[in-house]
């Protein structure tokens, strides 16, 4: 399947908040990687290609389809877990996904009942197919999420903010379908986690007020500033003065003292430790260069 081309898309809320700005990106098949903080326009974005909301501007085509004007034939091969979603608590796992596949227009009911115990299994629910859902843990709601989305064997997964609340051996689990699927299908990823996309992704985009500040494959992106990224254990009053010396792109405690991370070309006085770049610094990088 093709790959989705987003072109000049804009979207300004009643409010005057721009949360598009002019996004231009082309999202091949396989897990691309959306990061960006709360607020930046990373949910905008995700429901306006999953048909939910109109952009005021642009062009979004994957394939021969018109994304933001065909969107009934869009949501044929669309599969979307937003950020945030309901289930029927006194309903089944096989009774809800039974009847949500009657919705996406799986009528015959062989047909139906195969597909249903695939994606069960598929999403390792199968055991759990007859206890209500109220009764579901928080990730076994994602993996839910995830059979419903797979309904329609979709071209074009959107997945929002996936892993929120879930403990690290359900997240492994998510992402393990999640790849799987990535094979031949364009699964868009938006996250907060930055290691996650470095781990699962091929290519992605950070994105933040409205705007694309980079985008390209994580392990790429990690090389531009391998050799630049250095560290030092400071005291907490000692934080602005080197924000005015250097180019200071993180700042954390590690057991109870401001560590910070500086960008810089050529080595740094002052006791820095030079230190392998992650896909944390470019992050970081990238919003305060927006920020400055």
């Amino acid at each position: 399947m093709s790959s989705l081309h987003i072109q000049n898309l804009s979207k300004t809320y009643a409010n005057g908040v721009q949360a598009l700005q002019n996004i231009n990106l082309d999202i091949p098949t396989g897990m691309f990687g959306l990061l960006g903080p709360n607020g930046a326009g990373k949910s905008t974005l995700m429901r306006t290609l999953a048909t939910l909301q109109d952009a005021d501007s642009g062009t979004v085509t994957m394939g021969y389809l018109n994304v933001l004007e065909q969107k009934h034939d869009v949501r044929k091969i669309l599969g979307y877990l937003p950020q945030q979603f309901g289930l029927y608590p006194k309903i089944s796992a096989q009774v809800l996904l039974d009847h949500l596949a009657v919705l996406k227009g799986v009528t015959k009911r062989a047909e139906r009942k195969e597909l249903v115990k695939a994606l069960l299994h598929k999403t390792n629910l199968y055991e759990k197919r007859n206890q209500h859902l109220g009764g579901f843990s928080g990730g076994m709601k994602q993996r839910f999420g995830i059979a419903q989305a797979l309904l329609s064997n979709p071209k074009l997964l959107i997945v929002d903010e996936p892993t929120a609340g879930l403990d690290p051996m359900e997240r492994n689990r998510f992402y393990n379908l999640l790849s799987e699927l990535g094979e031949n299908t364009v699964v868009i990823l938006s996250t907060h986690i930055v290691e996650d996309v470095k781990e699962l992704c091929t290519n992605m985009a950070i994105i933040n007020q409205g705007k694309v500040l980079l985008k390209g494959n994580p392990l790429e992106v990690i090389k531009d500033i391998e050799g630049k990224v250095y560290k030092k254990t400071i005291h907490k009053n000692e934080l602005e003065d080197y924000k005015k010396e250097y180019h200071v792109i993180a700042d954390k405690l590690f057991l109870g003292k401001p560590v910070i991370h500086i960008l810089s070309d050529t080595e740094p006085n002052h006791d820095f430790e030079a230190i392998p770049a992650a896909l944390e610094d470019v992050y970081f990088s990238q919003l305060g260069k927006k920020n400055n």
